[in-house]
């Protein structure tokens, strides 16, 4: 093959992989968006504990009164006895948003 033919083949090439990686990339990008996104406007965190005495931490995220998201915390977490009592009121307890 002459050089050029060689050199032809070679920016086509090229040009092919520009662009499927630009397919990918896009691809990638319009999957990780949400055109949904929803405003948070409130986010705590707050033990909640099970019949056990077992309280886990969460990162919770409210818009108005709705929950969005509740993520545990790593390593926020702790075991009391059975005698423990929480010593938040039952709404507390309960209450997310």
């Amino acid at each position: 093959m002459n050089k050029k033919i060689k050199t032809v083949f070679l920016l086509i090439g090229i040009l092919i992989m520009i662009i499927v990686a630009s397919i990918l990339i896009s691809a990638f990008t319009i999957k990780n968006s949400s055109s949904f996104d929803v405003k948070i406007n409130r986010t705590w965190t707050k033990a909640i504990c099970d019949s056990e005495n077992f309280c886990q931490d969460y990162e919770i995220s409210c818009k108005d009164e709705n929950l969005v998201k509740m993520v545990p915390i790593t390593g926020a977490a702790v075991k009391f006895s059975l005698e423990w009592k929480d010593p938040r009121d039952e709404e507390a307890r309960k209450e997310l948003c």
